[in-house]
């Protein structure tokens, strides 16, 4: 809707006043009309919503704030522009009329030039209003109509959805085939990767807020397209830490050495991440830990929420592993090294002391990938 020819209701108990309003406004193209109580008015606004109503405060009866409150609690109007008109004092009449719900204010009397340039602005994002509205209805219908020709993909297209949430997109097209078996609870030997920051305690401490939000947008988006590139299953990210696995619920060949390359890419790719944050003095740097050994999967949670989730002592010391790792270090445990030491560059760190492990556990550094 363009703002020429747009209904405007004038509202005012002095006939001269409303007809003087109505006037000016027809004068400049607008349909404009009048009522002289609340009344009345909200009479007209319900049989034809105008674009715009004019209303003066001070009527006998139904005073504009009343009048207002109305239009605002009606869910048809509740989005009407409203611009109150008074003569009384213009501070304390614009914070009852904020709270009334009014969307701009003219003192009395009233200058032409600043009239119509407040109609003018409030139609504009009235116009607007209007666009989104019939946007979003032509939308529905849209909807509507694909939804009556594609019923028998929805349970299809609510997997697919649901599946790229925390797989590998390849991963998630091979899933549909047999999801219903895949996902059950099983037992199966995997390669767990987990990740977090050092320094991210001290950085939340001396950040402001919208800074680590920024930062854990740009290092979940890095690291998540990493994940996706190696076929990962995400598990989960949890602030600074995230967890991925290998090996299911698709079974792939060499999940060990997936699982390293992943990492490995990962820590290469942190640097270019981290330097814009270390110019500003924040010492940020990414420490991964991977392991390998047997766990329970499959779907946690409840109805309208649930997630793909791997149970076992191997995601435990893959995270312990990841606590013990410097920034930049990849610390694998003898089970992956057996699998990668022919493709590797790496050192042994020696017997590890872990929470919540009798026995030290050997640990390796593992620094290129040679294959």
């Amino acid at each position: 809707m363009s703002s020429a020819g747009a209904r405007i209701l004038v509202v005012d108990d002095t006939p001269a006043n409303l007809k003087l309003l109505v006037d000016v406004l027809e004068a400049v193209g607008y349909t404009a009309s009048g009522a002289s109580n609340g009344t009345d008015a909200l009479a007209m606004i319900a049989a034809q919503p105008p674009d715009l109503v004019l209303l003066d405060i001070m009527m006998p009866g139904m005073s504009g704030y009343e009048v207002c409150e109305r239009i605002r609690a009606n869910p048809d109007t509740a989005l009407l522009p409203v611009v109150l008109c008074t003569s009384l004092d213009p501070q304390q009449e614009r914070v009852k009329g904020i709270e009334a719900g009014a969307d701009d204010f003219l003192t009395k009397p009233i200058n032409r030039p600043e009239l119509m340039a407040r109609v003018k602005s409030l139609l504009r994002i009235k116009a607007l209003q209007d666009e989104v509205k019939a946007q979003a209805a032509e939308l529905a219908r849209w909807n509507h109509t694909l939804e009556t020709r594609v019923d028998e993909q929805v349970e299809q297209i609510e997997k697919l959805g649901r599946l790229k949430g925390f797989f590998a997109a390849q991963i998630a097209d091979v899933i549909l085939a047999d999801g219903a078996r895949l996902l059950e609870t099983h037992r199966r030997e995997i390669a767990v990767v987990f990740l977090d920051i050092r320094g991210f305690t001290a950085f939340t401490d001396a950040a402001e807020p919208e800074e680590v939000m920024d930062f854990l947008a740009q290092y979940h988006e890095r690291m998540g397209r990493t994940v996706l590139e190696y076929g990962g299953t995400l598990e989960r990210f949890a602030g600074d830490a995230i967890m991925v696995f290998f090996n299911d619920p698709v079974p792939i060949d060499e999940p060990a050495a997936q699982a390293v390359r992943m990492a490995l890419a990962m820590q290469a790719g942190f640097p270019e991440l981290q330097a814009p944050w270390g110019k500003r003095g924040y010492d940020l740097d990414l420490g991964c830990g991977v392991a390998q050994g047997y766990a329970t999967l499959g779907m946690i949670g409840f109805e309208g929420r649930r997630d793909y989730a791997a149970i076992g002592n191997v995601t435990n010391l893959a995270a312990r592993l990841c606590g013990e790792a410097a920034g930049g270090q990849v610390l694998v445990d003898r089970k992956v090294m057996a699998c990668v030491e022919d493709a590797v560059e790496a050192e042994p760190v020696g017997q590890l002391e872990l929470k919540g492990y009798q026995q030290p556990v050997p640990a390796f550094a593992i620094s290129a990938w040679r294959g």
